[in-house]
């Protein structure tokens, strides 16, 4: 497995410890999710279904 390039949104705080960071795999497209403050436990999932989470958070999240 190559090692993956971790990323965070631009709205969370440049000194931010707590912070989603996704990144996405070169061999399979697939988006891997952490939490910063626990980078060993990670999820991963399809862009497809990275996707449709995303939209569901901003059509239904307030603010």
């Amino acid at each position: 497995m190559s090692e993956l390039k971790w990323f965070k949104s631009s709205f969370s705080e440049a000194s931010g410890n707590a912070c989603v960071e996704i990144a996405i795999s070169d061999e399979d497209g697939d988006v891997a999710i952490r939490n910063s403050t626990c980078p060993q436990l990670t999820i991963r999932t399809s862009r497809a279904a990275f996707a449709a989470l995303v939209t569901h958070l901003r059509t239904t999240s307030p603010g």
